[in-house]
């Protein structure tokens, strides 16, 4: 951690705190990507429930909420570089969310749904990472 973040009347208390919500946003979404695939897994014999595009998409979500993770948690012990990756993966994956939501047939109707819930997870993370508590402690860094 650094010590600009160390102390609660440190200005920058504020964005670490706001980090830390990150963090626990970001494990809700990896729980729920895994929590996907292991459902993704139970059904695999109904082509009705899973499909190609399920797998492909469960696994890679699971992988990304895996990294997003690491990174949400090395941000809120002050790594500036994470913070950034946090930053753009959040918001790629958002775009990535919407887009599979809107898509009538690619993806079973539960995916789209959680998807759904893993993207208004997303949105929260894309603005508290983007908010003005911790854009003013990166500025002053």
């Amino acid at each position: 951690m650094t010590a600009s973040l160390e102390t609660a009347n440190h200005p920058h208390a504020a964005a670490r705190s706001a980090l830390h919500g990150v963090t626990i946003l970001v494990a809700v979404y990896l729980a729920l990507s895994a929590l996907t695939l292991a459902a993704i897994v139970v059904f695999r014999g109904d082509p009705a429930i899973v499909n190609v595009a399920a797998w492909i998409r469960g696994s890679f979500a699971l992988a990304n909420a895996a990294l997003l993770f690491v990174f949400a948690r090395r941000a809120s012990d002050g790594a500036p570089r994470a913070l950034l990756r946090v930053r753009l993966i959040s918001a790629i994956v958002l775009v990535a969310v919407v887009v599979i939501v809107a898509l009538p047939a690619t993806f079973p109707l539960w995916m789209r749904i959680e998807q759904g819930a893993c993207g208004l997870v997303l949105l929260a993370v894309v603005l508290l990472v983007n908010g003005r508590r911790v854009r003013s402690s990166l500025a002053s860094n």
